[in-house]
């Protein structure tokens, strides 16, 4: 990261503090992913500019990574103790599954640098927000009225925390458009790989592929979320209406403003030469039950 660019968010510690921290919910109202919680603040503390490089910095910028880190484990907590309660999953399973994700670890391909981080965590953010609605929907629907208040009340936590780190990024396109366009174009040109993509149960290599297959079947989260989440990013950031770019800025612009409609196409033309679908999988979490993907 050069020095210029770190200047930046060395300057902005004050605004943290006013516009990051102020979405932190006061401890007392706690009711309440997720698991990996250490791969993820790690991966945050990776990032030039506003790790927390003593392990308790007073920056404003390592204050809201412990907070935000210590929010989330609620809520892994609050999932883990559910699943535990309603005696339907292989609590066995569900463990060597968590301890083989953290020894994984994740790479996002965020290189270091915080405006291609801020950009990933705004896109999982709302990527949670709208995967815990969408779980809190399908309990309602199937009569499991505890779980739907669960993940309703994480997703607005996820809503929170969404909100944080677009206003990071929409500070950072404030005073640097140029180079926040190019790390947007970047990321999305890489895609947005989800933090449990190495999830392994210790009996299913493609595990993560599977479950995300389910996922999609259901309407947990899908292709379609995917592009939804850009096109709401860009309006939110106003990508459309940058001017002043330089020439890679302009292209990088055209890009991300192309992409959601490029992604709704393929996903169309995959969707209707669509195979039938496969043979049933086993899901050791739920004791080897088959689920069709």
């Amino acid at each position: 990261m050069p020095p210029q660019k770190l200047e930046i968010f060395k300057s902005l510690e004050g605004w943290a503090e006013d516009n990051l921290l102020v979405h932190l919910k006061p401890v007392e109202k706690y009711m309440i992913t997720e698991e990996a919680l250490p791969t993820y603040q790690t991966m945050l503390n990776t990032l030039d500019g506003v790790r927390d490089e003593t392990g308790a910095s007073l920056t404003s910028w390592a204050i809201w990574t412990r907070a935000w880190t210590a929010e989330e484990n609620r809520h892994g907590d609050l999932l883990n103790k559910y699943l535990y309660l309603s005696g339907r999953v292989d609590m066995k399973q569900i463990e060597k599954t968590i301890q083989y994700l953290i020894g994984s670890g994740m790479d996002p391909k965020t290189e270091n640098n915080p405006y291609l981080g801020f950009i990933y965590t705004s896109f999982q953010e709302r990527a949670t927000f709208i995967s815990h609605g969408n779980t809190a929907r399908l309990a309602k629907e199937h009569g499991d009225m505890k779980l739907a208040q669960i993940c309703g009340i994480i997703a607005a936590d996820e809503k929170r925390h969404e909100t944080a780190y677009t206003k990071i990024v929409e500070k950072l396109f404030e005073i640097d458009p140029d180079g926040t366009v190019l790390a947007l174009a970047d990321m999305m040109r890489k895609k947005i790989s989800m933090p449990a993509h190495l999830m392994f149960d210790g009996q299913d290599d493609n595990l993560f592929d599977n479950y995300s297959s389910v996922a999609q079947r259901i309407g947990v989260y899908t292709a379609k979320d995917y592009a939804d989440i850009l096109e709401f990013l860009v309006g939110r950031w106003k990508v459309e209406t940058l001017t002043g770019l330089s020439g890679e800025g302009n292209r990088a612009q055209e890009f991300v403003c192309g992409l959601p409609a490029r992604i709704r196409r393929l996903e169309e033309r995959a969707a209707g030469s669509a195979k039938q679908p496969s043979s049933p999988v086993p899901f050791s979490w739920i004791f080897g039950r088959e689920l069709v993907l």
